[in-house]
């Protein structure tokens, strides 16, 4: 059995209930359609689906111009948000004009589990509510974004299954952040794949063959790691082909339980997730499912906009399995 295959299976066990706010996407409509055939969750949509062409019938469907609920959500944003400024008429306005703020608060008093978003929307727009609403989980030093990344006959990872982060999110992490996109990402890992997680901070760099600035950052976040999350197997700096590949890290970093083994790898900064992401993705045809976020109290999750619609359904199913453990 696959990944996603193993996940759906996972999602089916316990139904949650997953708010697509997208209904002007035909790609939010399809895989709200398949994760209802396919009994993955239960679906609310927000606003009005552009397209008949998909079989909805099963789905809760809410607009907020007209919805019962959109006054007692206006006066609960607006208890949340007032502090900051926010007065009953913008509470009402974000509601009725931003499905984001209707989602989100949603989940935030009960009535769903999890939102997924971002196929025609940017990740600013998808993560803002969530971060003002649901607010960040408890202990957790910030929100960051993974890529779970499914490679076909690859012998690497835990079959060819990897987390790579952050490649979603936090742009520039300084020493202390990486180590707690590490950790997060270990987690995350965990919960998903149901896998040890082994962790490498990557680099240019393997164990001081270069000096540079950029490498520093990255060997201080291991320190940082190794210190303060002792329950994951971590290391660094590696270079990628020293992280997975055995033969490799026997000649370049022969001491590590990390290097040639690792599952989980943790990246410098957004631009080298972001395109490492890609390139696996499209040079060899890996299933990338994301980017999915951790930190926030409940699951949010964002979407490429490129994605597909089967992409969306694992997203989906991912958010599902997500809920059930939050």
């Amino acid at each position: 059995m696959n990944f996603i295959e193993s996940i759906k299976n996972r999602a089916k066990s316990k139904k949650m209930t997953i708010v697509l706010p997208e209904t002007m996407d035909e790609r939010v409509l399809e895989a709200a359609s398949i994760a209802m055939k396919e009994d993955l969750a239960n679906i609310i949509l927000i606003g009005h689906p552009v397209s008949d062409k998909f079989d909805l019938s099963k789905a809760t469907i809410m607009d907020p111009a007209t919805s019962e609920l959109t006054e007692e959500l206006t006066n609960q944003l607006y208890e949340l948000r007032k502090d900051k400024g926010m007065t009953l008429e913008e509470a009402k306005r974000l509601l009725l004009e931003d499905y984001m703020y209707f989602s989100c608060m949603l989940v935030k008093t009960g009535r769903a589990d999890g939102v997924v978003s971002g196929a025609c929307h940017s990740s600013s727009n998808t993560l803002r509510p969530a971060l003002q609403i649901i607010k960040t989980k408890p202990g957790v030093l910030l929100v960051s974004a993974f890529f779970l990344m499914v490679v076909p006959d690859c012998e690497y990872g835990s079959n060819g299954t990897f987390i790579f982060a952050d490649a979603g999110l936090e742009q520039n992490p300084t020493p202390e952040k990486l180590a707690a996109i590490a950790a997060s990402s270990a987690e995350s890992f965990q919960l998903l794949v149901e896998k040890e997680p082994v962790v490498a901070f990557l680099s240019h760099s393997t164990k001081g063959s270069a000096s540079h600035a950029d490498v520093d950052k990255v060997v201080e976040a291991v320190k940082i790691a190794k210190e303060q999350y002792i329950e994951y197997r971590m290391d660094g700096e590696l270079q990628l082909d020293a992280a997975i590949i055995p033969e490799v890290a026997k000649s370049k970093s022969p001491d590590s339980d990390v290097a040639g083994h690792a599952n989980v790898l943790v990246f410098p900064d957004l631009d080298a997730g972001n395109i490492g992401y890609k390139l696996v993705q499209r040079l060899a045809k890996a299933e990338a499912y994301g980017p999915i976020t951790q930190g926030i109290a409940a699951p949010i999750n964002d979407l490429s906009r490129g994605c597909s619609a089967e992409d969306i359904v694992g997203v989906i199913a991912i958010t599902a399995v997500q809920a059930q453990n939050k």
